[in-house]
């Protein structure tokens, strides 16, 4: 089944996923490494009267970035249309359109604002950062091992030897001093103001995915979205995603009964 771009931004919707296939040797090398055929994943957002947009992130700035206003490599939002004639025209790539069922609600959507807000402009890797990522979300996460805390172990304390004071010869021995008796308790001072407070640092997952998030991947930003969306479960890396686990051939498992529709080739036109 095919249908036409203009066909498919009337269909898309927030939530929705774009893939795409390249003949490229870097496109190549991550299908096969992925085991799958494809190689590049966005996201749709379509959100009141605004004009479709993409949700993915990229090598290049050829396009405007929609939330900085900026040219910008990394983490992007762009205008749909122009994203997926750049893909097909420029790069030399296939799209294809997977719909999610049931559509996102009003809650998935503010979740995506969010998730926007927080990612837009993210760096993109390297290429030696994107294998190692891809490996690392393969690897089992292994428990640091707990090392018992070792007794402190110090010098014990002797008394102190010395020689009693002795009287010099000639000289009477010294009386000994009255103690001085304690005058009235003085009353203590007001208390110090306590400093303001440190802010304290994004905490929960969402905190720990921008630290480990300091560079992203296109199927990162989508899963990490996905995640915010309540459609992948929390906890998982990001870089577990690859592009090929959003294709039909792969079991994404979304959560909340949603799940997503065969692909659906989208015919570019050439510019």
């Amino acid at each position: 089944m095919s249908i036409s771009l203009d066909e498919a931004v009337e269909l898309t919707r927030t939530g929705d996923v774009w893939v795409f296939r390249g003949r490229s040797v870097p496109d190549r090398a991550i299908q096969f490494t992925t085991n799958s055929p494809v190689n590049h994943v966005g996201m749709a957002v379509v959100l009141d009267d605004m004009p479709p947009l993409m949700w993915h992130a990229e090598l290049g700035r050829s396009l405007p970035d929609l939330w900085s206003g900026a040219h910008q490599r990394g983490v992007q939002l762009h205008d749909l249309r122009d994203a997926v004639c750049v893909w097909a025209n420029r790069y030399g790539q296939r799209a294809w359109l997977r719909q999610l069922d049931p559509p996102a609600d009003a809650e998935m959507e503010r979740a995506v604002l969010r998730t926007i807000a927080r990612l837009d402009g993210t760096p993109f890797p390297s290429t030696a950062q994107l294998a190692w990522r891809w490996v690392r979300g393969r690897m089992p996460a292994l428990p640091r091992p707990r090392v018992p805390a070792l007794p402190r172990l110090g010098r014990p304390a002797l008394p102190r030897l010395g020689r009693p004071a002795l009287p010099r010869p000639g000289r009477p021995a010294p009386r000994p001093t009255p103690a001085t008796p304690a005058g009235p308790a003085t009353p203590a001072g007001p208390a110090r103001p306590a400093g303001p407070a440190r802010p304290a640092g994004p905490a929960g997952p969402a905190g720990e995915r921008d630290r480990a998030l300091e560079t992203a991947y296109c199927a990162e930003v989508v899963a990490v979205t996905y995640e915010e969306m309540g459609l992948l479960p929390a906890g998982r890396r990001p870089n577990w995603y690859d592009p090929g686990r959003f294709w039909s051939g792969d079991d994404l498992g979304l959560a909340a009964d949603a799940r997503l529709g065969s692909e659906i080739e989208v015919r570019v036109p050439q510019r």
